[in-house]
């Protein structure tokens, strides 16, 4: 029987440590590398202080290659729009050796939906 995309996420879920926008924070000012898994579009229009972008569709190809995903030690938080990808993305890399992954409930819309700062790249307004 196929899996649907319901019974992905709820089995990536499991395997995932989910944290809210004030626990995220705390791993802002702790150093956390920040991982926003949106298209590069998404990340232009607005993203957690810091973050890397590192689409989802290309993040297993990246692992090594990318300086924010050269040490299974680090501590990782993943962000997309809402939850769905960043669950994904999380469990990956919990698949690949990456102990200390963190996803933002409510992704980007939580974040920014609050009193949370947000950077803009200014290109996009000129």
């Amino acid at each position: 029987m196929a899996l649907s995309k319901e019974d992905l996420l709820k089995a990536a879920g499991e395997s995932v440590n989910p944290v809210d926008a004030a626990a995220a924070e705390a791993l802002l000012q702790k150093g956390a590398v920040v991982l926003d898994v949106r298209e590069p579009a998404e990340f232009d229009m607005g993203h957690l202080p810091g973050a890397v972008n590192v689409p989802r569709g290309v993040l297993e190809f990246r692992v090594g290659d990318h300086p924010a995903l050269c040490d299974p030690a680090a501590e990782i938080l993943l962000y997309c729009k809402n939850g769905g990808r960043s669950t994904l993305a999380a469990h990956t890399l919990k698949q690949m050796g990456f102990d200390n992954v963190r996803m933002l409930v409510g992704g980007f819309d939580g974040w920014s939906g609050s009193v949370h700062k947000v950077e803009v790249d200014p290109s996009m307004y000129k």
